[in-house]
């Protein structure tokens, strides 16, 4: 490849790029043309630096055949470039790039990437990122992440979620989810219990999840697979308000967190708190006080608990929906009777139960008065508190506890927390913490999104990501390689512009 300075007929001299490497002389591009000696020379002296920067095997000809082959023939590498430079952006601006281990980001990424096995992690980061990895070293690494980098990690998350939310976290939400393993012996941390997957049979461990207002996770940890959900908030809780020096903390959890203990526990250690109540469990003298009250749609009223505040609700809405589920239910249970399939395993097949015999005839048929009584608490809802926050308030941060059930549908679908496969209390943790991490980047990504008011869903931004791959490309008579990441449709340009990428 050289500079050509070629005389026209008009008396002007052009200065041309020439490529000879396909045997016949060829013209590249064409810099300029004058008359004047000076800038003759000015145009000649761009043509190098042209060359020397050369980019022309992305501005071929495609229409020319042999131009095409040549193209395709220096291509040396295809990568996938764009949820790197989407989600590694994210990342960083999270601070998570303070683990300095180039690992721990890939780990992460490829959690929201291809959310699979760590052996199948290093199949894929080799065909689609060129990233060479040995499953030994993701194992060795996940020792050293449990020792000393997870309270890092969770520091950090929790400085970025302080900071979005403007300084102020004081409402906090709490959870748990089971994660079951498909192995048949339990062991320290895996044991059988009440599994929400109904994989009752399986031993499982579980995980307790803390997240602001707006569902960014704050803090996790995790519990033997057989221990009472009840035991497992106040231990996280503590931890986290003893290690951030919160002063004032207000809990938000579902009525399966709700036991006398727990209650009474919170109130010595001066939480404040809004739990889910159980009205139907309540105790003879609330029940009456609640059916007796007359409500009107979306309408909540106050019963003094003690030393505490009982909201019960209305929604007519509610009360359809509960109306709707019971008859359905009944109509499969009259026709099971009617149809005299309804057996002993139908009743109770549960523990011991099973090996109970039925003797003789026994007469099944509904209890028509239950079915009655159940129905005047159709629309209700109760809400149990000790805070000063108002009805509307409490109802309001209540409502957000889906934040949480959100949390653990993407964590367990969208980056398949499970299944997990690894045995090591230690290893497991820290496959929970990179899950950890890669749904925070998820949750900022989304609220980025919803600033910049995109007509796009993390998921959707995910797979636009995945599809932006750079070429990397031998330039023909030279040692010199580029790289060019290739914008090719309005979806991908329309993330480049929404992100600066």
């Amino acid at each position: 490849m050289f500079v050509r300075k070629k005389n026209n007929k008009s008396g002007l001299i052009s200065i041309q790029i020439i490529d000879k490497s396909s045997g016949k002389y060829k013209v590249l591009k064409t810099i300029g043309s004058s008359k004047e000696p000076l800038a003759i020379e000015k145009l000649a002296e761009q043509g190098q630096e042209w060359i020397d920067n050369y980019l022309g095997i992305l501005e071929f000809d495609f229409d020319n055949i042999e131009t095409t082959e040549q193209f395709i023939g220096n291509i040396e590498q295809i990568t996938i470039a764009g949820t790197e430079l989407l989600l590694g952006r994210i990342f960083d601006e999270i601070g998570f790039n303070k683990i300095e281990e180039k690992l721990f980001r890939e780990l992460v990424l490829s959690r929201i990437i291809y959310p699979v096995s760590k052996l199948k992690t290093t199949d894929l980061l080799a065909k689609y990122q060129d990233i060479t990895l040995k499953v030994q070293n993701i194992y060795r690494y996940l020792d050293k992440l449990y020792t000393s980098q997870k309270e890092q990690i969770q520091q950090i998350s929790y400085s970025h979620t302080l900071k979005v939310l403007n300084e102020n976290i004081s409402i906090v939400f709490y959870d748990v989810t089971t994660l079951y393993f498909e192995i048949d012996q339990e062991d320290e941390i895996r044991k059988r219990g009440f599994s929400k997957d109904g994989k009752h049979q399986n031993p499982q461990i579980i995980l307790g999840l803390l997240v602001s207002l707006g569902g960014y996770p704050l803090a996790y940890e995790i519990f033997e697979g057989n221990k009472f959900e009840g035991h497992t908030m106040l231990p996280i809780i503590d931890r986290f308000k003893e290690k951030y020096n919160l002063e004032k903390l207000v809990i938000v959890a579902d009525s399966g967190l709700l036991s006398n203990d727990n209650i009474q526990e919170l109130k010595k250690k001066r939480y404040e708190f809004i739990l889910g109540a159980r009205i139907k469990n309540e105790r003879q003298e609330i029940k009456t006080q609640i059916l007796a009250l007359e409500f009107s749609d979306k309408e909540s009223k106050i019963i003094k608990k003690d030393d505490l505040r009982l909201i019960v609700s209305y929604s007519a809405k509610r009360a359809k929906k509960d109306k709707f589920n019971r008859e359905r239910g009944l109509k499969r249970l009259k026709a099971q009777i009617k149809s005299g399939k309804l057996t002993k395993s139908n009743i109770n097949n549960r523990g011991y139960n099973k090996y109970l015999i039925f003797d003789g005839n026994v007469k099944i048929s509904l209890d028509e008065q239950k079915v009655e009584d159940d129905g005047k608490w159709d629309g209700l809802k109760g809400y149990l508190t000790n805070t000063e926050l108002s009805k509307e308030e409490i109802m309001e941060n209540y409502a957000n506890l889906w934040k949480i059930e959100e949390a653990f549908r993407i964590s367990k679908h969208d980056l398949k927390i499970r299944p997990i496969f690894h045995r090591l209390q230690k290893r497991i943790e820290a496959h929970i913490t990179i899950s950890f991490v890669a749904y925070k980047i998820y949750k900022e990504l989304e609220r980025q999104l919803k600033e910049k008011k995109a007509s796009l869903s993390p998921e959707k931004a995910i797979d636009i990501a995945k599809t932006i791959y750079c070429v990397k490309i031998k330039v023909p008579n030279s040692d010199k390689t580029i790289s060019k990441t290739l914008w090719l449709n309005d979806e991908q340009k329309y993330l480049a512009k929404l992100f600066n990428l």
